[in-house]
Parts: structure tokens; sequence; C-alpha cells
């Protein structure tokens, strides 16, 4: 069984996507930690994440069992990996790692902003997990201060408004709900009730 989670930023997709890898028994790739990584790899050399030549290059070069997870979840790397992930032949790279994953025996469960329209769009099951700005942000300010990050949640908000954007406005994979896709918007849910609720879907759509 293949499922693809895709949904913006702290929409809960990722919590979602790991309790249903935990209950179907399945592995589970968040796609996202590939585009930090190639962002804070940039960062540390020294380059800019608009430079679309360098971002291509960390890409490349990526060697995903290498990730360094404090690294990656940083203000800072969430924000550059928005820039780099905009470039077309930095998706182009990271593709064929997405997608020799998620065609693996037995299946997989990826989440990300494109895994159900470009990377997995033959998914047995396809969730877009959603929620309002506001909780959004709520979300991500008390994740980023639980790290120890020292942030404002209207620059939080700031900073969630922009990443929006360029998901939502970059020509190459933009972030959308696919068709057949089954939204599930988290707003009003706590933890439990949202992995409660994409657990009800996956049932039933098997």
């Amino acid at each position: 069984m293949l499922i693809a989670v895709d949904g913006p930023l702290a929409s809960g997709k990722g919590t979602i996507a790991r309790a249903l890898a935990a209950r179907f028994g399945l592995p589970h790739l968040d796609t996202g930690t590939l585009y930090r990584a190639v962002a804070v790899a940039v960062l540390e050399a020294g380059e800019d994440p608009v430079d679309a030549a360098a971002a291509e290059a960390a890409a490349l070069a990526l060697d995903p069992a290498k990730i360094e997870e404090a690294k990656i979840r940083t203000a800072g790397a969430g924000a550059a990996a928005s820039i780099v992930s905009a470039h077309p032949r930095v998706r182009a790279a990271l593709k064929s790692v997405q997608q020799t994953f998620a065609r693996q025996p037995g299946g997989a469960i990826l989440d990300g902003r494109d895994i159900g329209t470009v990377i997995a769009p033959d998914a047995d099951v396809k969730l877009f997990v959603t929620a309002s700005a506001d909780v959004r942000a709520s979300r991500r300010w008390s994740e980023l201060v639980g790290r120890g990050e020292t942030v404002s949640l209207d620059q939080v908000k700031s900073q969630l408004a922009e990443r929006d954007g360029r998901d939502a406005s970059r020509l190459d994979a933009p972030l959308m709900k696919a068709e057949d896709a089954f939204e599930l918007d988290t707003s009003d849910m706590d933890e439990g009730e949202a992995i409660r609720a994409a657990i009800a879907i996956v049932e039933a759509a098997r």
C-alpha cells in the first residue's frame, strides 16, 4: 500500500504520516528533510540558496543516510529549504530518490508537498492535510521555542506566509491538493484526533 500525505508547513502532515507508518507497518519518508538537507549544505558551503546551480550541486551530492536532524530543523534551514525547493533542477535531482522509496516492495508512506501530484500520482491513498494559518503559525512557533530558538509569533507568521506563497506559486510542482485526495483539516483537532481521523480515512479507502 502506497500512501501520499501532502500539506503546508505545520499542518500536521508529518505527525500523521509517522502515525500511519506505525499503524500499517510501512516505511516512511519525510521528503522535506531532503530539501532541508540541501539547504543546509548550500548554507554551510557559503553559497546563496537563490543560486540554482549551487543548490543543484548540493542536491546531487546529497547522501540521505548522513542527514543530521539537529541541523535541518531550525527556522533558518526551513526558510532556505523553501527557496531551494523552488529550483526545478533541485526537484529533478531529488525526484528519483523519492520515487525509488515509494516503489519499494510492500509499499510506503511519503509526506511532502507534491507527493500525490508528482512523486506518486498512483498512490493507493492520498491525504491533503491542512489547517488555518493562525493554527499552523502557533504550532510552528511552539516547536521552534521548544527547541530553544528565539523567535516571536509574529516572525513565524510572516515566515509562514512567505513560505506558503513560494510553495503555491512555484512553476515546478506547486503545493496543491490532488483531485483524488482526501482533505483533512486539523485546525480544531488535537494530535490524537487528527491521527484517528487519518487512520479512518485510510481504512475506509482500503
